[in-house]
């Protein structure tokens, strides 16, 4: 299953670290990722940041305010941007529990005492959990399963029988179905995915807010019926869009042109 996107996939992926992402040097592509898979991630969640406004925030941090935006909004990016950072500094530690703690902690960091006053980042949730028209489960039961996802999860990777990108869409359903902090959860395991794909050196995957109703559609498959096929099938679909996309950018702005 998913020979042919896999194929596809693999193929624009040389391509694209080769023709985009090698030419910027391994700094000024990662700040590039880290602006683009912020500003979507948190788009996401509800954030009315653009590309630009991310970009101006990352570069002069919480010294600069864009208008229209709440401060809620800015720390949210800022927390984003570090947990981010600490990800991809970190990309040697163990796919587990204290990982995913960690990362939670940071993405919600300065906004969760705000939104949950008797919420602490990075720990698990004490209450059951609903988010838009979904309803979770027992949170005891499913906070329970969390370190079986991250053993088995992190074994895959070890064995390497599974694609990267079928492992990181597989493991992303699989953790937003057991939801387990308070808040974050969509941040967090967006990120998890993508430190999935980094242990492959594999480009990261942005999931454009554009692109949110799918994106929820194929999550909530996952819960509705059972399958992650839906999911892994945007994952592709998505992850493919990106990089031809940007390698189409990067060909059109190298096109010889005439000045007068």
């Amino acid at each position: 299953m998913f020979e042919n996107e896999i194929k596809q996939y693999d193929q624009l992926a040389q391509e694209y670290l080769k023709q985009v992402a090698k030419p910027m040097g391994d700094l000024e592509f990662r700040k590039y990722s880290e602006v683009m898979l912020s500003c979507h991630s948190c788009g996401i969640e509800g954030s009315s940041f653009s590309v630009d406004d991310t970009r101006a925030l990352f570069e002069q941090g919480l010294g600069y305010y864009p208008v229209g935006k709440t401060l809620l909004e800015c720390q949210e990016m800022a927390d984003h941007f570090k947990a981010y950072e600490w990800m991809h500094d970190n990309l040697d530690h163990p796919f587990d529990v204290e990982l995913l703690k960690t990362v939670n902690r940071l993405v919600t960091l300065g906004t969760l005492p705000y939104r949950v006053p008797d919420a602490v980042p990075g720990e698990f949730t004490t209450v059951d959990m609903a988010a838009g028209d979904t309803l979770f489960g027992d949170h005891e039961k499913l906070i329970a399963r969390v370190p079986a996802l991250m053993e088995s999860t992190a074994k895959v990777m070890a064995e390497g029988n599974v694609h990267p990108m079928v492992l990181a869409a597989r493991f992303h359903g699989f953790f937003e179905y057991l939801h387990p902090f308070r808040d974050g959860n969509g941040r967090t395991g967006r990120l998890l995915s993508n430190f999935i794909l980094l242990q492959y050196r594999l480009p990261e995957l942005i999931i454009r807010k554009e692109d949110r109703e799918q994106y929820i559609a194929a999550l909530k498959a996952k819960r509705t019926e059972g399958t992650d096929e839906h999911l892994i099938a945007f994952f592709f679909g998505a992850a493919i869009k990106q990089m031809q996309d940007e390698l189409n950018q990067k060909r059109n702005g190298s096109r010889p042109i005439l000045f007068f």
